[in-house]
């Protein structure tokens, strides 16, 4: 079974466990880390995610997993918000970021300028949609953008 066949059973399985906290899936990893393997989850739910929220979903799907079978090797298993500052990769992280502001970096300048901040608005196949600072639409294409991450959601100086 590959990588992407695995996280897909794992997730069909954890979805309830998720669901039934509060959780969304960020992000979900199983990748080898010297002699161990890991299976991160990065969650959030609306208000952020604590301490006590990554203990309580840790432990019920720790068992879960353990009673699935689905993964035979030993493991570690983490939990995690996505973090303040969060790279934007995958197309679920993207999505999961709507409504949230983020740095764009560029490979061609835009109005002079290979970084763009702005409230992510919109994301699709070719193009992203950001309301930047001033209240104005900005429309990136997509395949320019070379990163994107999280930005801190403070005040904007004016």
């Amino acid at each position: 079974m590959d990588v992407v066949e695995r996280l897909a059973q794992i997730e069909a399985v954890v979805s309830p466990v998720l669901r039934g906290h509060g959780l969304s899936l960020v992000d979900l990893q199983w990748r080898r880390e010297g002699r161990r393997w890991v299976l991160r989850f990065y969650v959030d739910k609306i208000g952020g995610v604590g301490i006590a929220d990554c203990q309580r979903f840790s432990q019920e799907v720790g068992d879960l997993l353990d009673a699935s079978s689905l993964i035979p090797e030993s493991y570690d298993l983490e939990m995690s918000s996505p973090g303040l500052t969060r790279e934007l990769r995958t197309e679920r992280e993207w999505h999961w970021a709507l409504g949230k502001w983020i740095r764009c970096w560029l490979a061609d300048a835009l109005d002079g300028r290979r970084e763009v901040v702005g409230r992510l608005l919109e994301v699709g196949d070719s193009v992203v949609r950001l309301e930047v600072e001033n209240g104005a639409v900005t429309e990136l294409q997509r395949r320019g953008v070379t990163k994107a991450r999280l930005e801190l959601d403070f005040p904007r100086r004016k």
